[in-house]
């Protein structure tokens, strides 16, 4: 005779949404665990007699019930709400086609870009995460659960906003959950700064988490389906339907709200300005410290992304219609070329080079220059190369237990060991190498914190935030 243990762990505000499943079936103990409403991941374990398999079990329910766990029915929360972004592509109306150096295809319609000093990173809707070299080398590949929301970097942390309401950070070898959104906030947009994560949502709705995945503060803006949200040390800067609210970073107030040409469907931002590109054509330059319009940089068609060069010489707009565009500074209108890849969903600009990610899957690399471009607009552009994942390259995939982390006897030279230590009801991460600040949190992976545990990382790092973060491998110190 089986007996089936099913608990569930839902914090009001907490982020945590899953639940854990421990059936016993004579001296087979099966454990299902995952995300609420969905089908989880499944371990099994044999014991030497059922006795020995019921003590494991029990063992099991009882560190989930210390952690906040509770006993629940299965089917009674539901999953939480996903809304993926739906955008059309209609054929670019361009005479002449954008100068593409190269073109690598994702297999689904793709959000997620960061370009940094060594790499261009992808992230598509079925969760996939390529990291390419600027020559288009693919470097390596993340599968992640599900699909990527944005790609935003903190520092040279990157971090994979997911559909599941899970953001990993990839900074390390191994992906690992950084932080978990409450189920009942349906994620269209994040910014990370500082450590801080904010997160705009289809309600039009702000939710601030700290760099210890715990609740901060919530506000609501005037307008629904917020696809936007960047943020620096003076404020938050939070885009929604009904244009784009400024609020203080520590959630004690509203400092500025402008309305906009037509709803916000994506931000960017510079020192002194963010940019809101809308539904209605347009990018609007903002003010941060006053929310002025500054300028308006007009489009043939709905406009989905933006970016600029550094300190806001030129602006760049993707359309709905396979287009690319590129401002001065005032608002005039340089060139407007086809992508030949579908419509821009996200873009960004580095050293003469425009980065996209398309309808169609496809990061693409613009050569971006004055010659290249006076040449596309001529007719003459080079063959673009298509490029092609190796069959060898690395393919990483999250951590889900403690167990599944490589275990070491030893410290490895030049390691950092870090303990999970018990605060009140928390469990938090603390640096026990000698040399580094001893009450300062470590942001680390929920699941793998378990009272007394060792861990050892490659290097931890001080942010401005009084925690440091970890870089490297995650290794269990046994």
């Amino acid at each position: 005779m089986s007996t089936t243990t099913y608990l569930e762990l839902s914090e009001d505000g907490g982020g945590a949404h899953k639940f854990y499943e421990v059936t016993v079936d004579g001296t087979t103990v099966s454990v299902r665990y995952g995300r609420i409403g969905a089908a989880g991941q499944l371990k099994t374990q044999q014991f030497p007699s059922v006795a020995k398999a019921q003590a494991a079990a029990a063992k099991k329910v009882g560190e989930k019930v210390r952690k906040g766990y509770a006993p629940a029915v299965p089917g009674g929360r539901a999953a939480r709400s996903v809304t993926r972004r739906q955008v059309s592509s209609a054929p670019s109306t361009a005479r002449s086609v954008a100068p593409v150096l190269w073109r690598f295809r994702t297999d689904a319609a793709a959000f997620g870009i960061h370009i940094d000093e060594d790499r261009c990173w992808v992230g598509n809707q079925n969760g996939d995460v390529h990291t390419l070299g600027h020559d288009g080398e693919v470097l390596a590949r993340y599968r992640l659960p599900d699909g990527v929301k944005c790609l935003v970097a903190d520092d040279f942390w990157i971090y994979a906003g997911c559909d599941d309401g899970t953001v990993y950070d990839l900074s390390s070898k191994l992906p690992f959950a950084a932080y978990e959104i409450a189920a009942d906030v349906d994620i269209f947009w994040l910014d990370i700064h500082e450590g801080v994560l904010n997160v705009a949502d289809r309600q039009g709705g702000l939710t601030v988490i700290d760099h210890e995945d715990e609740f901060q503060w919530s506000r609501r803006s005037t307008g629904d389906h917020a696809w936007m949200v960047r943020r620096d040390d003076r404020a938050v800067y939070h885009g929604h339907g009904g244009g784009v609210t400024a609020y203080a970073p520590d959630g004690s107030g509203e400092l500025w709200h402008t309305g906009t040409r037509g709803a916000v469907l994506f931000g960017w931002q510079e020192d002194r300005s963010v940019y809101a590109g809308t539904d209605r054509r347009v990018v609007q330059r903002l003010a941060k410290d006053s929310g002025r319009i500054e300028a308006t940089y007009s489009c043939d068609s709905v406009v989905y992304s933006c970016a600029t060069a550094p300190g806001g010489r030129y602006v760049f707009a993707g359309d709905a219609s396979s287009s690319v565009y590129c401002f001065a500074e005032d608002g005039t209108r340089l060139w407007k070329l086809g992508t030949g890849a579908g419509s821009a969903l996200s873009m960004q600009y580095r050293d003469q080079k425009l980065y996209i990610v398309t309808t169609d899957g496809s990061l693409a690399c613009i050569d971006a220059g004055e010659a290249a471009i006076a040449d596309a607009q001529r007719g003459t552009v080079p063959t673009a190369r298509d490029i092609k994942s190796a069959a060898g390259t690395p393919t990483y995939t999250p951590a889900r237990t403690a167990e599944a982390v490589e275990l070491v006897t030893a410290v490895p030279a030049g390691g950092v060991v870090v303990a999970c230590v018990r605060d009140g009801s928390r469990l938090r991460m603390r640096v026990t190498t000698p040399g580094y600040a001893p009450e300062w949190n470590v942001q680390f992976p929920r699941h793998l914190r378990e009272a007394g545990a060792r861990y050892v990382v490659d290097a931890v790092h001080a942010s401005a935030g009084g925690f440091y973060r970890v870089q490297g491998e995650i290794r269990r110190l046994g």
